[in-house]
């Protein structure tokens, strides 16, 4: 039996958690059902209490506080000891002893046993942390997903939801770094993605609609009108001791190009826009989402139920 669930991801700040309170929300309006799993050890507010909650198996403050680590670091900690996941950094080769896979197959039981019984009608909403680094470049959330989809017993589908907060498009430099970080993302989990930029109630009447058009299919041409309308950035010498000056410069310019470039060259970003407040804009990310796991496929159709009349044996002879 398949099960089908979403990823949301992103930096922190993006609107996870908000996100995942109104997709919630909209599923039970729409007479849905949900599993709300966070696996954000460091969150502590909600709006709907999670069915399942990584704080259940380990803590932040408890991994902080014993192993001398700050909030990144315990981030990473936490979801290495789910996973038992050792990466050799020299090799950037993955190894896995008899016992590790062990300790790998318990700790997922974690998840496994409270996925396991959901039906098809479900919708598993993972809530993630927002340290990017466990999702582009640390093999963890990857492992994760293989377990989940391909390696263990539960073969979700999953899709995941890559948050960017609009108000990127602000700073052009910093958008297409977000941007790249979400084309990292892509690469490294190997499933359908969907791009979202949230919180658009922050940039509406602040950014015209027709330019705000344009960053939902990112290309490199949005530096060009950056660079123009700022004439003064990537000429003249630049003091290196100018703390200003380490975010311009024709250096800084060179390399942004590069990365604009790279999302360019891959043509594999774009995204959709994100209102919580609009009950709309959740229900068209929904079919979006509904449209990559092939949702609506696995669902066996319904029939009004039609009203019992109970006729007397008098009434069926006559």
């Amino acid at each position: 039996m398949s099960k089908f669930g979403t990823l949301v991801m992103g930096p922190a700040g993006a609107g996870k958690t908000t996100f995942c309170n109104a997709l919630i929300q909209h599923l039970r309006l729409n007479k849905r059902s949900c599993f709300y799993v966070n696996l954000d050890p460091a969150a502590e507010d909600f709006s709907y209490e999670p069915d399942l909650d990584i704080k259940d198996l380990i803590s932040l403050e408890d991994v902080m506080e014993e192993m001398g680590l700050g909030p990144n670091g315990g981030l990473i900690f936490c979801f290495e000891w789910v996973t038992l996941i050792f990466a050799v950094q020299a090799t950037r080769r993955l190894w896995l002893t008899e016992i590790n896979l062990r300790h790998l197959l318990q700790n997922l039981d974690f998840l496994t046993s409270a996925l396991e019984p959901l039906s098809e009608e479900y919708l598993i909403v993972l809530d993630l942390p927002g340290q990017i680094e466990l999702y582009t470049h640390i093999p963890v959330v990857p492992t994760l997903v293989k377990h989940l989809t391909r390696f263990g017993s539960l073969n979700v589908s999953l899709c995941a939801a890559y948050l960017l907060e609009s108000t990127f498009v602000i700073d052009r430099a910093k958008f297409f770094a977000g941007t790249l970080s979400a084309m990292s993302a892509m690469i490294m989990l190997e499933i359908p993605h969907v791009n979202i930029l949230s919180k658009m109630d922050l940039v509406k009447g602040s950014v015209p609609k027709r330019q705000l058009k344009r960053f939902l299919d990112p290309d490199s041409s949005l530096l060009d009108d950056s660079n123009a309308q700022n004439p003064s950035r990537g000429f003249g010498a630049v003091n290196p001791a100018d703390t200003g000056s380490v975010m311009g410069g024709a250096s800084f310019d060179r390399l942004n190009k590069a990365v604009a470039q790279l999302i360019d060259d891959f043509s594999m970003v774009s995204f959709l826009q994100l209102d919580v407040q609009d009950e709309d804009s959740v229900g068209g990310i929904l079919s979006y989402i509904d449209d990559a796991i092939q949702y609506h496929e696995a669902q066996e159709p319904r029939e009004p139920h039609d009203e019992i009349v109970d006729y007397g044996d008098d009434e069926m002879m006559g």
